[in-house]
């Protein structure tokens, strides 16, 4: 089975460099591709994948001309993507690759009812003050979509790409995979991963920025549940011995 990994990244030049390295290592012995997102990177993100791309032949370079965000970094990776199954992870370096294995694993081994594999993080080194934000954040939102799901914010993820095409787009939908996923109908499972300390560069996402935005899109999300609570099942019949 063709796995698709997708790194949507900005200026992570730097963190690239070794973040590759580790995930040609993780993903040793596995059918699989990696596909660069970058979301119109101003510094020598293009030098750093053009090296590694010599050294192994899994790579694949998508360039935005401008910057639009991670959201549609992933979805255009998502739409790109060969394989079956695609595996998300930050191009910060703060996700270790060495889980994206285990997710693939764990989203086949949970059966055709289950439709992701969520990553959710132990020992946070971000900041007192997103920990906070992030906590009240996740209390929220699994209180009114009930996705069962603590650290939706987690890069790391396994999800069928044939699943991972239905759900709709918008800005920032990265934060709401889980209960976007149960719209469809399918089952979340969830592996605890361990954070780790960005090496370069600093985080490109504040707190009252992400919580303004994040309050209109519960609201969506909430409200497009609201307009999908039961699905059926569909069996085709086969008209030759009906």
């Amino acid at each position: 089975m063709l796995l698709s990994v997708i790194i949507p990244c900005r200026n992570e030049a730097d963190n690239l460099d070794f973040l590759l390295d580790e995930t040609v290592k993780a993903m040793s012995g596995r059918n699989y591709e990696i596909l660069i997102i970058d979301d119109g990177s101003t510094d020598n993100t293009s030098d750093i994948v053009h090296k590694k791309a010599r050294a192994t032949e899994v790579l694949r370079y998508l360039r935005h001309d401008i910057s639009t965000g991670k959201g549609a970094a992933l979805r255009t990776g998502i739409f790109a993507a060969k394989g079956k199954i695609i595996l998300t992870i930050d191009g910060d370096g703060q996700n270790n690759p060495a889980y994206l294995p285990q997710l693939a694993d764990a989203l086949i081994g949970a059966g055709p009812g289950c439709g992701i594999a969520a990553g959710q993080r132990l020992q946070r080194t971000d900041s007192t003050a997103k920990k906070w934000a992030s906590r009240f954040a996740n209390g929220l939102r699994c209180s009114i979509l009930h996705d069962n799901t603590r650290d939706t914010a987690c890069g790391l993820k396994a999800v069928y790409t044939d699943i991972f095409r239905r759900l709709p787009f918008f800005e920032n939908w990265q934060r709401y995979f889980p209960a976007l996923v149960l719209r469809e109908g399918y089952g979340v499972i969830h592996i605890e991963v361990i954070d780790r300390q960005r090496r370069y560069g600093k985080s490109k996402y504040g707190v009252l920025d992400r919580g303004i935005v994040g309050i209109l899109d519960l609201i969506g999300v909430w409200w497009l549940r609201r307009r999908c609570r039961i699905l059926p099942k569909v069996v085709e019949i086969d008209l030759d011995k009906s």
